[in-house]
């Protein structure tokens, strides 16, 4: 009995043909699966992320690069290229990005490293300054610039004197003598006063040393060296000398921002940010890093924020520094003014100036405001935060309801509150002064 062999080459092509246009179909189908799953704002997403990382690549290297795989050669390595942090708090219930530059990661603990660094590296790059030959900085100062310059004059070796007005904060007096700096603490007055803390410091720079080699209405350099020594080259050099920083006026400190902070941002953020809120103590932060910012975007709006006390508000809403009865020159402004410390000033600073043409608004900040806003960001994110970023993240309110929903805004969070603890953390120092501890503020200001 013969028997057909079945064509087993066929039945496995069609099988084949069968399982290849399933196949197909099964691919078809997750795609288009995968493609419906997606919502417009995910797509929105990746084509924002592309966006980003083809702006990033045209955008420089940061002024100060730290890799995870590398070792700093010191201390000063260790300053910049800080985070940038999302508020989510702040974000989530404004509907607008709030980012804070962390600048109380700085190994001083305030933003105020980054000029410590350029006024004394800028002053070795002049000649005026050789490390370890004895010499010392000199600083009127109401903290962070003193806390900054002691920090990184021991890491590149100098000593520091620091001048400040009896009324800041005992915190940062100690740091201070825990970094070796000597302080001397005066009497607020006005700068037209020769024992006002800046002028002072100016003053034991030049007694100091038995001859001043610079000086002039911005810089002050004096020298040790004997008028033998000073016909040494050598002898000259190795000599004591003792330099004034002058924070306020010196440009080293408006460049530390231009050419630091203010590229930093950019490359963080990718070039994708609407406004920028500061506030002004000597000027550099605000008008370094606004004027980096808007070069790169001129659309960028510059904000800032004013503590009660301070004459800069007036200035940039009316275009008049104060009122006559609250100029320097007629007005003992003590710290007790206001319970923020580091920003808040009552006459232009070099520094100031630089930038002012580029700032578009004010908004003058209440101690109330303040110390609830530090208060309400502890509790929301856990940033323990100083007086003067605090009232940054006031104004960063008052500006977002001015943006479109998805805005960006950044900030700085200049300093922690570890070196505010005895006033304006202080619960015993606001109910002496009469300031009320109301975290509701906040939560009514977003709500308006």
């Amino acid at each position: 009995m013969w028997f057909r062999l079945p064509d087993l080459q066929g039945h496995l092509d069609r099988l084949t043909d069968r399982l290849t246009q399933r196949t197909r179909g099964l691919l078809l189908g997750l795609a288009i699966g995968v493609t419906l799953s997606l919502s417009s704002n995910q797509l929105a997403g990746f084509w924002q992320a592309y966006r980003r990382n083809k702006a990033a690549q045209k955008l420089p290297k940061r002024p100060i690069e730290l890799r995870s795989d590398e070792i700093v050669p010191s201390t000063v390595g260790l300053i910049g290229n800080t985070p940038l942090v999302r508020i989510n708090s702040l974000s989530d219930a404004l509907g607008v990005e709030v980012l804070g530059k962390c600048e109380f990661l700085n190994p001083g603990g305030s933003v105020k490293d980054r000029v410590a660094l350029r006024i004394i590296e800028d002053a070795e790059a002049h000649g005026y300054l050789r490390p370890h030959t004895g010499s010392v900085l000199f600083e009127g100062t109401v903290g962070s610039t003193g806390i900054s310059l002691a920090t990184v004059g021991k890491a590149k070796g100098y000593e520091s004197h620091i001048i400040m007005p009896d009324d800041v904060a005992i915190d940062k007096v100690l740091v201070l003598e825990r970094l070796g700096a000597t302080v001397e603490r005066v009497r607020p007055a006005s700068i037209i006063d020769e024992n006002q803390f800046v002028n002072m410091a100016r003053r034991r720079a030049h007694e100091f040393g038995t001859v001043d080699i610079v000086s002039d209405d911005d810089e002050l350099v004096s020298t040790q060296a004997s008028k033998k020594e000073m016909r040494s080259r050598r002898s000259f050099d190795a000599a004591p000398r003792g330099f004034f920083a002058d924070q306020f006026e010196n440009e080293s400190n408006f460049m530390a921002h231009y050419e630091g902070t203010g590229p930093e941002i950019i490359r963080q953020t990718g070039g994708r940010y609407d406004a920028f809120v500061s506030g002004a103590g000597t000027g550099g932060t605000i008008s370094g890093t606004g004027r980096a910012l808007k070069a790169s975007n001129a659309k960028c709006k510059v904000i800032l924020a004013d503590p009660e006390g301070s004459g800069l508000f007036n200035r940039v809403k009316y275009g008049v520094m104060f009122a006559p009865q609250e100029s320097e020159g007629t007005k003992r402004r003590h710290q007790v003014d206001t319970i923020v410390e580091g920003i808040g000033i009552n006459r232009l600073t070099k520094n100031f100036e630089a930038g002012e043409r580029i700032i578009d608004d004010a908004y003058r900040i209440s101690d109330t405001e303040a110390v609830a806003m530090s208060r309400y960001i502890v509790a929301h994110d856990g940033l323990f935060l100083g007086s003067s970023s605090a009232c940054n993240l006031i104004a960063c309110i008052r500006v977002a309801k001015r943006l479109p929903k998805g805005s960006r805004i950044v900030t700085i969070l200049c300093d922690s509150g570890a070196r505010h603890q005895s006033k304006f953390w202080s619960e015993e120092y606001l109910d002496k002064h009469g300031i009320k501890v109301d975290v509701g503020i906040v939560d009514r200001l977003i709500k308006e």
